[in-house]
């Protein structure tokens, strides 16, 4: 007979271990102040007088470091333990967001401070997210893996939403200064939850012969699957794009037709409600053809800047950054689940490293040409542009038969791209 306090534990998923546990709480800490301080930070170069191409240089700031050493990032991620890699770029994120609120509340920044500050943030990021991305796929196991990688996304998607939910409002309440601060202190919480991580179960590494063996041995895994990297070169187009409109043209076309800093992190919001709504679809959907499923759903990533080319009333945006970030979610998690099978464990990080590399590779370059090219084109103009892009750059990845036919197994094959794989995929064939 089972005593009372048995009786009334709480049951945890057997995939849901103590890694995953600790990684998904860390991760909701860190998506409620991040997603609060990208409203604080636009709004912090505004109010310092700034204009659209300064929010622009200063979102540029961060990518650029963010590219730069996203490769080196990787690679350290697969030869040192990858908790104490996150714990590190953590600690840096923390030391540069307290600094910029620090600067923010003391008065009138300047653009130089920010741009700097926000380069250190993206160094810390580039060294964080491989070695994060890699920690997650090697934390679950099974045929479970589609429904933990969609739990996950479900429950970072639903911090995302309200960490723009309220950095919007307190931004509009009592300034960008204070929701800056609250991302230096959940970077410290979460840095802490993450040096309990136990990384025991995953085999020691073996070093290369050096650091650029192990770049070159991450990009045979990389250019071997073509999948793989048409996916990315995809992104890295649709990322710029839509991560220049939302960065830039976004807090603009608020500020002037739509209210200011509250609607536009409510839309933000709605966006990340999308996203919970697209995990929660993804508990239950397995689509069989994974990428074939999750790039069809990537078409309406292109609707939010089309409605802010209108504009569009504030509450037709909502539903329109809703239906964006649930169907782009159905791509989140298949994505996942995609790499997680078809990667060896022991060159995830570095991967995951190009597959970051190309996905914000062009960032930098959009985000400084979005003020330009509102001068040049005027603002609806730009935003039609980069709704185009997403649309033409989907399509043209469907071309790749691997996108069209990769197929969910049972099991993850960890094999080489040399190796066939065929005999074990099943007749027929997403990110």
């Amino acid at each position: 007979m089972n005593s009372p306090s048995t009786r009334h534990a709480p049951r945890r998923p057997s995939w849901a271990g103590r890694n995953y546990s600790l990684l998904t709480a860390a991760a909701v800490v860190t998506g409620l102040g991040a997603n609060g301080s990208l409203v604080a930070a636009a709004f912090a170069v505004l109010d310092a007088g700034g204009d659209g191409a300064d929010v622009g240089l200063v979102a540029a700031s961060r990518t650029v470091p963010l590219v730069v050493f996203l490769l080196v990032g990787g690679a350290l991620a697969d030869r040192l333990p990858r908790h104490r890699v996150m714990v590190a770029a953590n600690a840096l994120n923390c030391l540069s967001q307290g600094a910029f609120a620090t600067l923010v509340l003391a008065g009138e920044p300047r653009l130089w401070q920010m741009m700097l500050l926000s380069a250190l943030g993206g160094t810390g990021q580039a060294f964080f997210g491989p070695a994060a991305e890699g920690m997650l796929l090697s934390s679950v196991e099974g045929e479970q893996a589609g429904r933990a990688f969609a739990v996950f996304r479900m429950a970072t998607q639903g911090a995302a939403l309200g960490g723009a939910a309220l950095g919007g409002a307190l931004v509009a309440a009592v300034g960008p200064g204070w929701v800056l601060a609250f991302d230096a202190a959940a970077f410290a919480l979460a840095g802490t939850l993450r040096s309990f991580l136990d990384i025991s179960h995953i085999p020691p590494r073996t070093p290369g012969e050096g650091m650029l063996d192990d770049l070159r041995d991450g990009w045979r895994e990389f250019i071997g699957r073509p999948w793989l990297w048409a996916v990315v070169v995809q992104f890295s187009i649709a990322n710029a794009v839509v991560g220049a409109a939302e960065a830039v043209y976004g807090p603009l076309v608020a500020r002037d037709s739509l209210g200011g800093a509250g609607p536009w992190g409510l839309a933000l919001a709605a966006f990340g409600a999308g996203t919970v709504a697209g995990a929660l679809l993804m508990t239950r959907w397995k689509p069989r053809r994974l990428l074939l499923a999750g790039t069809l759903c990537v078409f309406p990533a292109a609707l939010p800047a089309a409605a802010l080319a209108v504009p569009v009333p504030a509450e037709a945006l909502y539903v329109v950054m809703f239906a964006a970030g649930t169907t782009v979610e159905v791509f989140g998690v298949s994505w996942m689940t995609a790499l997680h099978q078809e990667i060896p464990e022991d060159k995830l990080s570095r991967v995951s490293a190009y597959d970051w590399f190309g996905s914000v590779s062009l960032i930098p370059l959009a985000t400084a040409l979005v003020g330009p090219a509102e001068s040049a084109f005027g603002r609806s103009a730009a935003l039609w542009g980069c709704a185009g892009l997403v649309v033409v750059a989907t399509a043209l990845v469907l071309l790749v038969p691997d996108v069209r036919t990769l197929t969910r197994r049972s099991r993850p094959v960890a094999a080489s791209p040399g190796a066939s794989a065929d005999a074990e995929r099943p007749a027929g064939g997403l990110g």
